[in-house]
């Protein structure tokens, strides 16, 4: 291992301040692990955080990023949860370990990493111990790298908070990262599945992946077209990927008792509910924000012992992350990945 490294760095908001820089490689202090960097899993939300910080100060210099797989390269003092040579990955949440998040009704509890804390693009990273868990034995680092935010959102959402049972039936909206996480976890728990796009080609992908129904949501009134897909039942379970005004479709297309997991803000942070629909369906809407160390856990294990592949649309090297960045902000099926090594 040499004494330097290569880390993105910003040094003010935008892409335009993106420079690939040369540094020390850092040292692990007390309680703390040196990983090295073998994928880091890209975000819509990093193109936020390189634009404005997402509305929060950023610690300039600052790293974008926050999934990483990795192994552990050495341990600093006192550090005991991991050897040298063990596979790692990255909590999104640092100090989430169980239960509610802290804060209050006025502090959101928003200190995640790639964002109050730095993130993981570069070829080496030092981290507190208690910031990451075991990768799971059954996949490569870069799809490990996708399970921090996309793959636990959706299982956070689905199975934490939603208890998804065998028979329901699950809608997801579009197909992106955490969109065929759910897919993916609906599937191995039996339910049945519904995906909506704008896209006829990536709704023929999700198909060939496994959706039992593909809703063409240009094609006419989406909420419309499930309903008659599905007799008038609906979807027990929604993953709310849009965000904005569509949060109001997904109360419409809600079944009975169902819940609808309230994750993406693509089309804005505002939104406007039915409420009519919303109380006498007697819905449950979650919020969800990502979620906390040990549901990471569980889903590595679920990993290991169903089999779940994350879906990788495309890798790119280090060195071109201005193009991976493009490519995210074009819009990806599944997850787009970064490679150090």
């Amino acid at each position: 291992m040499t004494d330097r490294m290569r880390r993105w760095q910003i040094d003010d908001y935008g892409r335009a301040a993106l420079a690939l820089k040369e540094v020390p490689v850092p040292r692990p202090g007390a309680g703390e692990v040196l990983v090295k960097v073998e994928a880091v899993s890209l975000n819509y939300r990093d193109t936020l955080v390189i634009a404005n910080g997402l509305g929060a100060p950023l610690d300039f210099p600052f790293t974008p990023g926050s999934d990483l797989a990795g192994t552990v390269a050495a341990a600093g003092e006192g550090s005991r949860r991991f050897a040298e040579g063990e596979r790692v990955i990255s909590t999104f949440f640092p100090g989430w370990i169980d239960g509610l998040p802290r804060g209050d009704s006025a502090t959101l509890p928003y200190q995640a990493l790639g964002g109050a804390y730095p993130g993981m693009l570069a070829d080496y990273v030092a981290l507190p111990e208690e910031w990451l868990v075991r990768a799971p034995r059954t996949l490569a680092p870069e799809e490990a790298s996708t399970l921090p935010c996309a793959g636990l959102t959706a299982w956070f959402g689905l199975v934490e908070r939603g208890g998804l049972k065998a028979g329901e039936t699950v809608l997801v909206e579009g197909t992106g990262g955490v969109a065929l996480f759910g897919l993916a976890i609906a599937r191995a728990h039996g339910a049945r599945t519904i995906v909506v796009s704008g896209s006829a080609g990536k709704l023929a992908r999700a198909k060939a992946l496994g959706a039992d129904i593909g809703i063409d949501r240009t094609a006419g009134d989406w909420v419309e077209a499930v309903r008659a897909a599905t007799g008038g039942y609906g979807a027990d379970h929604v993953l709310a990927l849009a965000g904005g005004p569509a949060l109001g479709r997904a109360v419409e297309v809600a079944a009975i008792g169902g819940r609808i997991a309230q994750i993406g803000i693509i089309e804005g942070f505002d939104a406007a509910l039915p409420l009519g629909p919303l109380m006498l369906k007697q819905l449950t809407l979650n919020g969800i924000g990502v979620g906390h160390r040990r549901a990471l856990e569980d889903l590595v294990r679920a990993v290991d012992t169903a089999g779940l592949k994350p879906v990788i649309d495309a890798r790119y090297r280090l060195e071109e992350l201005p193009a991976a960045l493009d490519h995210l902000e074009r819009g990806a099926f599944g997850k787009i990945v970064v490679t150090p090594g």
